[in-house]
């Protein structure tokens, strides 16, 4: 059923979306090139506390679409978060994504080690030479990617931790604060797929824009 309020055109709707955000949220602290980030944070939940707890480490947004423009790979934790990328947008920047949770070698060797698989698919996307980290599930992922790191693991050029949840994923992305690597993430219990999954998308529309 449609009326004359009723807004059709996609463009048009999103359009309208980010002037309500814009509107409703106001001042903010962000700068130019994160507010594009958190605004389609917002977009996507529908949840203002995102204008507050969304934090950026000073060389997060560039380090991000630097690493994009190299082609790197980029490894999610989960196959919601892969399902909600732009894979076509990726493409187009010579990158693709990764998600190994699933797969048959990690089953067996988490089994193995009494690990979860997401530690087992953290270790085989660093050691596949993924640049780009897209957590939006598993504290277990993030707490492992951190300790690789601190190992002398290679360097992330972008950490996305934003898992959901009550056990780990708090204390998860506060010690991603303490990392010293470039990271996006949101503070508290809330995170999720479909948030790993836009900044990303929102990282590769800044990077064509600004190309």
């Amino acid at each position: 059923m449609t009326g004359s309020a009723v807004i059709l055109d996609p463009q048009e709707i999103e359009r309208k979306s980010f002037e309500i955000i814009d509107s409703e949220v106001g001042a903010h602290p962000y700068d130019a090139r994160q507010w594009p980030v958190v605004r389609r944070i917002i977009h996507t939940t529908a949840d203002f506390d995102f204008a507050g707890i969304t934090l950026f480490s000073p060389d997060a947004v560039a380090s991000g679409i630097a690493a994009l423009r190299r082609g790197e790979k980029v490894l999610s934790d989960t196959n919601m978060v892969r399902a909600g990328v732009n894979k076509a947008r990726l493409a187009a920047f010579g990158s693709d994504i990764a998600c190994h949770v699933a797969d048959a070698d990690v089953a067996a060797t988490a089994k193995a080690e009494g690990v979860t698989r997401s530690i087992i698919a953290t270790r085989k996307g660093v050691q596949d030479g993924a640049g780009i980290f897209l957590i939006g599930n598993a504290p277990t992922a993030l707490f492992e990617l951190l300790e690789l790191v601190r190992a002398g693991g290679p360097r992330p050029s972008l950490v996305v931790g934003v898992p959901v949840g009550f056990v780990g994923a708090e204390e998860s992305k506060e010690a991603l604060l303490e990392s010293g690597l470039p990271f996006i993430t949101c503070r508290g219990r809330k995170g999720g797929s479909a948030i790993a999954a836009t900044i990303l998308n929102a990282l590769m529309l800044l990077a064509a824009e600004e190309a």
